[in-house]
């Protein structure tokens, strides 16, 4: 949720970490700072975003070889100059940190009592100073000082430590939150995404957790939780170098969905390519796996979490295979009967959010063989600790509510589904062809509805002025109603929830009025003749309807509904068009509700805490 980046090297490293913490803002974006060390320890904090800091850095005009730099989302303490990190301690350790320690109100007792001062309300700064304790008072150099305040902390954290007196040392470590070290030529780095870093390698070590690291200018060593020195292997990222731009778009949202048909033919290329719903999509082990398998638990938080929703139909419906959605935090924490025989899949557009990847090991620990992982980042935690792995290809997501990485991961998700269906014997021949026909014509059709824009944001002028909004579908839109309604929520900051159609009756009825508008999802399917009684309901109360209807649904506007008539597109795959029009009446009511569309208030886009 919080963006890291340090560097050692012969060079001003100033325009590095400024460069590193832009292409980490999505990840946070409250606050910023920066710790560099020349002549001593100089920290350069802004509130604000990343354009704040580097106005300070050139007031200041601090520069230097070594520094660590963060730009935050506030877990502990409101968004202040004093909360911002990094956090030093007696001017001479320097801490950035990304994470929650959970014991933290236990540790400051303690360093109070040993004569600490504390200038913020953040976790944080315990670490700091209990480095500060152990370097100064223990007599251990930097590296020993920082392994033994790791020993004493509770909960999760990816550190990057460096100390006034230490010019040519950075100091990394890693438990339950992402942390990669680049390697350059006679200087190295260390980040908690590898796009901050592709400007200057693309050359990383990925630390496991438990791991500490010494980065010089030439050597990197690291040793595990036991103390024992390791080697980790070295990768070449696949961040793309370019930095994100908006082009003629007035956000990245509103980019990013445009970029839907790309990123869907991108994502279905290799199955489009073999001409077949092949297993080895998912890796080599894929036939070996998921010809096995007896059950499917899908395992992920918010958008993804409505992704594995509507996998849940597609995958009992076209494979026969019973199946689980799960909420990621919920998981772990309850008690559940592990089935050795179900596969596993995680879902996660970074591939490091906290909840997912605990509920993963979660479920190994209970007995479960068989993992995959539905990600868009080859490089993360998730896809590492899988068995299989389906590489969305949506690109870098940099708007904080989820658009292409959400329709590519439904891609991926149809794509198991047709699988799991086909190595039971579920896929005729013809069948599969009609659906390898239907992927080809996706983009098309995504295309096709973005078109329907401009008819979308004159609706939105409707909901800018309200408090409250319901969303209903039925079957396997039903999830995508759900997904509606959290991204009206996300960025336009309306109060809005998605209900089956059929349960208004049994409370959400109460709700309905002139000033509740009620937006429904009618593909005409075998429900949706059922759906056009339960919007009754809805018209004999009162309410305002907005329908998005396949012309063969025959629901016509009148007086108390609007209808928009979506590109024709029958079968399985229709709940990926309807997400389309939905991603753009939130944009747009955004917009004209003025809020800050790709950095909502309170949210981050990379969830690295629990």
């Amino acid at each position: 949720m919080c963006g890291i980046v340090g560097a050692v090297a012969q060079r001003n490293v100033i325009p590095i970490l400024l460069e590193g913490l832009r292409r980490l803002e999505y990840r946070g974006y409250d606050s910023a700072g920066l710790a560099i060390v020349h002549d001593g320890l100089s920290c350069v904090r802004s509130v604000g975003r990343v354009a704040e800091l580097e106005n300070e850095v050139k007031r200041t005009q601090v520069h230097g070889r070594l520094g660590i730099a963060h730009t935050r989302w506030a877990t502990h303490g409101a968004p202040t100059l004093s909360n911002a990190h990094p956090h030093a301690s007696h001017d001479t350790v320097a801490v950035v940190h990304n994470g929650i320690i959970e014991n933290h109100e236990a540790l400051r007792s303690r360093l109070e009592a040993r004569g600490y001062v504390f200038s913020s309300q953040t976790d944080t700064e315990v670490i700091a100073h209990l480095i500060h304790y152990h370097y100064r008072h223990g007599g251990l150099d930097l590296l020993e000082a920082t392994a033994a305040a790791v020993g004493e902390l509770t909960g999760a954290y990816a550190i990057a430590v460096v100390a006034a007196d230490a010019p040519n040392r950075l100091v990394a470590a890693r438990k339950g939150s992402p942390l990669a070290i680049g390697i350059g030529i006679e200087e190295n780095f260390v980040a908690s995404d590898a796009s901050a870093l592709a400007p200057v390698t693309q050359r990383l070590i990925y630390l496991e957790d438990g791991d500490l690291a010494d980065i010089g200018l030439l050597t990197v060593a690291i040793r595990d939780a036991r103390g024992v020195p390791v080697v980790r292997p070295e990768q070449v990222s696949e961040a793309p170098l370019e930095a994100a731009e908006l082009g003629p778009y007035r956000h990245f949202m509103q980019k990013e969905i445009h970029e839907q048909p790309r990123a869907l033919a991108d994502t279905l290329s290799d199955a489009l390519a073999l001409g077949s719903l092949s297993p080895q999509l998912f890796g080599p082990r894929g036939e070996a796996v998921l010809g096995g398998i007896k059950a499917v638990y899908l395992i992920a938080c918010g958008t993804s979490y409505h992704a594995a929703m509507l996998a849940r139909y597609w995958i009992e419906a076209l494979a026969g295979v019973p199946c689980n959605a799960e909420v990621a935090s919920e998981y772990r924490y309850r008690e559940s009967v592990p089935n050795p025989d179900a596969l596993i899949v995680t879902i996660s557009q970074s591939g490091e959010t906290a909840d997912t990847l605990a509920a993963l090991a979660h479920a190994k620990a209970l007995g479960h063989r068989h993992s995959l992982a539905i990600c868009n980042v080859p490089e993360s935690a998730l896809v590492r600790g899988s068995e299989l792995r389906f590489l969305t290809r949506a690109g870098p997501e940099i708007g904080v509510a989820s658009t292409k990485a959400f329709t590519t991961q439904l891609a991926a998700l149809f794509l198991l589904a047709c699988v799991l269906a086909k190595l039971r014997g579920r896929m005729p021949a013809a069948r599969e062809a009609e659906i390898l026909k239907a992927l080809r014509h996706l983009p098309a059709a995504v295309a096709e509805t973005l078109a329907l824009e401009d008819q979308v944001a004159l609706w939105a002028e409707h909901f800018a002025p309200k408090h409250h909004a319901l969303f209903l579908g039925r079957g396997q839109h039903y999830p995508i109603a759900l997904e509606g309604a959290l991204k009206l929520k996300e960025i336009s900051y309306i109060h809005a929830e998605a209900y089956p159609a059929g349960e208004l009756k049994h409370g959400p009825l109460a709700l309905v009025d002139s000033e509740m508008p009620v937006v429904a999802i009618a593909p005409n399917d075998q429900l949706v003749e059922k759906l056009k009684s339960n919007l009754q309901e809805v018209r004999a109360r009162g309410g305002l309807l907005f329908v998005f209807a396949d012309p063969g649904a025959r629901i016509k506007a009148a007086e108390g509904v609007r209808t928009i008539f979506m590109p024709q597109h029958d079968g399985p795959l229709s709940p990926i068009l309807y997400t389309v029009p939905l991603q753009l009446l939130a944009y747009h009511a955004a917009l004209q509700k003025g809020t800050d569309v790709d950095k909502p208030r309170n949210l981050a886009k990379s969830v690295t805490v629990e």
